[in-house]
């Protein structure tokens, strides 16, 4: 790859992510891991009037070379029951096809797609066909799945906070 364009990439990849986190309108949130700009994190609050209101969603983003002319490779950590998101985290999302993905896209309006989908799940196109038939056929059963996750995935995550503390503080 040239340099030059290794650098613009990089530029484009900086002000994204300065801009992501100015924003403080989106619930979603950003940071590098191991200070590399081409490998983020982020954290997304369920989106209100949902099942998932109230819950923190941890997403891992890795930024291919071809950036923004490729679409980076993001998945959850955190464990969502939906439809168009398996339990590996993997995102059925026809923006993250490299076919569908256009390189004004940025990271964060992935993001927002991505809760968006948290919203508004689509059954027709569905990475777990067993979700997306009791989300289609039987609303109130997957509703109680969803917030059970978050509720299970909320108190996981309150224990690992609570044991980061106490070692802190040894």
């Amino acid at each position: 790859m040239k340099k030059t364009k290794l650098k613009g990439r990089t530029n484009r990849l900086f002000k994204e992510f300065k801009m992501l986190a100015e924003d403080t309108t989106a619930n979603v949130s950003a940071q590098l891991i191991s200070d590399n700009i081409y490998h983020w994190g982020a954290t997304m609050i369920g989106p209100l009037d949902t099942v998932y209101e109230g819950g923190v969603f941890y997403l891992d983003i890795h930024i291919p070379e071809e950036y923004p002319h490729k679409p980076p490779k993001i998945q959850f950590i955190t464990k969502v029951y939906h439809p168009n998101i398996n339990l590996s985290g993997h995102i059925c999302l026809d923006i993250l096809k490299e076919s569908s993905w256009s390189a004004a896209q940025t990271i964060r309006t992935l993001l927002i797609s991505i809760m968006s989908l948290l919203d508004n799940p689509n059954p027709d196109d569905p990475l777990v066909g067993s979700i997306a038939r009791e989300y289609t056929n039987d609303r109130k059963v997957f509703n109680r799945k969803a917030r059970q996750m978050v509720e299970d995935e909320t108190k996981k995550q309150e224990a690992a906070s609570k044991k980061e503390l106490d070692n802190n503080k040894k």
